[in-house]
């Protein structure tokens, strides 16, 4: 059984300071390296999921959100912090580049991001979680069958589909590790 924790990019992992397209622009949130560092020591794999739709609206390119991607990753390896993956979703139906102007499966709150994964890396949804600030991140992480921590910090909403709410990463990490597993099966929430 391979478990996972799909983790949504700006809002979880790094401030959401508008389609951040440039290193420069990256700030990370308080103990995600910790966070994620408490994902690795407890065998989940670490998965990236985050829409980009500044690549539709032609703010940045592919290669842009690339670069913020690897970037994001090395700075968390340096604290020893490990992510398997990442997807990233680069549509929006209203977007101004033609090619990336459409409805996909791979936007949040679809499920096209947390399919690859399971294809790629043969994770067991009902024994995963998905961790976001945003209503599309739990509702995604719903409709592929994981538990859901919504990340509800000042004047966020609060979806009544999660499963969990904490104030950030961390918070949520120490709750989903305390889970009792014999609880939590390939058959969906326990």
């Amino acid at each position: 059984m391979v478990r996972a924790v799909f983790l949504d990019r700006d809002g979880t992992i790094i401030e959401d300071s508008g389609y951040v397209g440039e290193i420069g622009r990256v700030k990370f949130l308080p103990r995600v390296g910790a966070a994620i560092k408490l994902l690795n020591e407890n065998k989940f794999k670490v998965i990236i999921t985050t829409n980009q739709a500044g690549v539709a609206r032609g703010y940045f390119d592919e290669a842009a959100v690339r670069r913020v991607n690897s970037y994001v990753r090395e700075k968390l390896a340096e604290e020893g912090a490990f992510v398997d993956r990442v997807y990233y979703c680069p549509h929006h139906v209203e977007g101004v580049i033609e090619e990336y102007r459409r409805e996909c499966s791979c936007r949040k709150p679809n499920t096209g991001m947390i399919e690859m994964a399971v294809r790629d890396l043969g994770v067991d949804v009902g024994a995963s979680f998905a961790i976001g600030d945003k209503e599309s991140d739990v509702e995604a992480g719903r409709r592929a069958g994981c538990r859901t921590i919504l990340l509800a910090g000042a004047g966020r909403g609060v979806p009544v589909s999660a499963d969990y709410i904490a104030p950030d990463l961390y918070r949520a990490v120490k709750w989903l590790i305390k889970l009792d597993w014999r609880e939590v099966g390939s058959h969906g929430k326990g």
